[in-house]
């Protein structure tokens, strides 16, 4: 059986679209069928505008199909991308979650494996309580989390966030490091979810 991994972003500036890509890959490169899904953006045009990179990166990745509730429903397993908002989720992912509650009451978020990563401005911008935030809703769900934890080399190379891959966006478009590591967890994402498709019953 083939694991279906959705990967489900939302970048303002590129950094988490090219994390999302890299994660998205990673679990192709184990065997998984993956669909690659942005959300909705929720900004004004007058704030877009203000910043050239904003508006060049929608315009860039206006191609990028729109997340739905039947990429949710297809899915084994998930990877949620956002950029940090004062520790937090983005606005424009967390809509998306908020949508959810009927799949979430009818059952059909349960027992599937989910990962999450992240962008802010420095190391210490609130990558971690950001991707903690995000396993919330991923508990709510009965998801099965499955973080990169210290399991591969990548990960300490990408300073080391055991929650999920976590970049310093104020230096740029993630690094080579920082996207091997992207790539690592997906591929951990699609091993682990096919373990536990293979031990259903």
């Amino acid at each position: 059986m083939t694991t279906k991994v959705a990967v489900i972003y939302y970048s303002s500036t590129g950094n988490v679209h090219a994390l999302a890509q890299a994660l998205a890959e990673g679990a192709a490169k184990a065997g998984a069928e993956v669909r690659l899904r942005r959300v909705p953006e929720l900004a004004p045009d007058a704030a877009i505008d203000s910043n050239p990179a904003w508006r060049a990166h929608l315009t860039a990745t206006a191609d990028v199909e729109v997340a739905t509730h039947d990429d949710l429903r297809w899915a084994d397993a998930y990877a949620f991308g956002t950029p940090t908002r004062y520790g937090n989720v983005s606005a424009q992912l967390k809509q998306f979650l908020d949508g959810t509650g009927q799949l979430w009451a009818a059952g059909e978020l349960s027992g599937k494996a989910a990962t999450a990563f992240t962008s802010a401005g420095n190391m210490q911008g609130g990558n971690e309580s950001t991707l903690l935030a995000l396993y919330n809703t991923m508990y709510h769900w009965g998801c099965l989390i499955v973080p990169p934890g210290y399991t591969d080399p990548s990960v300490y190379a990408a300073h080391g966030n055991p929650y999920g891959t976590g970049h310093a966006g104020g230096s740029g478009l993630p690094g080579e490091q920082v996207l091997a590591a992207a790539n690592y967890q997906g591929h951990r994402l699609a091993t682990v979810s096919a373990r536990l498709l293979g031990s259903a019953v």
